[in-house]
């Protein structure tokens, strides 16, 4: 029985000492964000794409490799 009341003072001065000040909502301060609407973002996707479809097409026409005029009619 002395083993729980023991138990039992230290779980009370704890808890009374935990909630000694009660609760305090935190408080978060925002900092303002500055957006630089002048310079709008460039971005050349726009032309990225079609080049490197157009270097691809151009390394497939250049690599194709037919052996067709090879008709040995002699």
């Amino acid at each position: 029985m002395t083993k729980f009341a023991t138990f039992a003072l230290a779980l009370g001065l704890t808890a009374s000492s935990a909630l000694a000040g009660g609760y305090v909502a935190p408080v978060v301060e925002v900092e303002p964000v500055v957006v630089d609407a002048a310079k709008p973002a460039s971005s050349n996707a726009g032309l990225v794409v079609p080049a490197l479809l157009l270097l691809g097409v151009i390394a497939a026409v250049a690599s194709d490799d037919d052996d067709d005029d090879d008709d040995s009619t002699n």
